[in-house]
């Protein structure tokens, strides 16, 4: 590395840096999400267990707008499910992305401890 010049070493040291920076602020706004998208889910499998302890022949009322409308016990069951299903997946891409940005990050502060273990004490 005596080879390379001060700029370029310094480049790619700011380079490394930046990378390290932005993978933890990316993992900071995945790990955020997770959490609320958890969240989210969790309060659905609620929405559903309820719905599956009354009766069939209860009506259901689901918010459109400014408005209600009525649907049947069937219906509002698989919705809420395919709402599960969806959240399920997203959590599942979520927890993907934030083991790559972790990855990510881990990398680059190695890289970094290599190259300060390795720079000559002055």
């Amino acid at each position: 590395m005596a080879s390379l010049s001060d700029e370029t070493l310094h480049r790619i040291l700011q380079q490394i840096q930046q990378t390290a920076v932005n993978s933890q602020r990316a993992l900071a706004t995945t790990r955020a999400t997770l959490a609320a998208k958890e969240r989210e889910r969790r309060i659905l499998q609620l929405t559903i267990e309820e719905i599956n302890s009354l009766d069939k022949d209860v009506n259901f009322y689901k918010g459109v707008g400014k408005m209600f409308m009525l649907t049947p016990h069937p219906t509002m069951e698989k919705d809420l499910k395919a709402q599960e299903k969806d959240l399920t997946d997203d959590l599942n891409n979520l927890n993907k992305k934030a083991k790559y940005l972790e990855k990510t990050f881990n990398e680059a502060q190695a890289q970094l401890r290599d190259i300060f273990s390795g720079a000559p004490q002055s």
